[in-house]
């Protein structure tokens, strides 16, 4: 559900209304959906993965490889997009990986990626839409 810059909702009640309740839970209340189960994780076109809540464009295809954690995973994210936030939830300490624009929790991020950043951001496909490269 992509929004404009202006359209973002200003309430929790407005966030319920055009979120579906998995990603309202994973984009507002910083959940996580089940391993292996997001539709992004096995996808191989090309173009571009943008936040599910307001649709700024974050990852580029190029950039999603194969970790076999779970989840789709990106060496690289654009930095303009994507705020990066201590996590020390469940008694770990991760970090955060957060939409800039609309505040949406995506997933986190790891420092045993590939070259050429040695990155892993780990995130929830239902975090994220799809946009077809034209």
């Amino acid at each position: 559900m992509g929004q404009s810059d202006t359209e973002l909702p200003d309430s929790d009640a407005e966030w319920r209304e055009i979120l579906s309740e998995e990603e309202y839970r994973v984009l507002r209340e910083q959940g996580t959906e089940p391993r292996f189960s997001g539709e992004h994780l096995d996808r191989k076109e090309d173009g571009a993965y943008v936040c599910a809540g307001c649709g700024a464009k974050l990852f580029d295809s190029e950039t999603k490889y194969e970790s076999s954690c779970g989840w789709p995973s990106f060496y690289d994210a654009d930095d303009a997009k994507v705020e990066l936030r201590p996590d020390h939830s469940h008694g770990m300490e991760r970090t955060e990986v957060v939409c800039t624009n609309c505040g949406g929790h995506l997933g986190h991020v790891f420092d045993d990626g590939p070259d050429p950043t040695g990155k892993r951001y780990c995130i929830n496909s239902v975090a994220l839409d799809f946009e077809d490269e034209e």
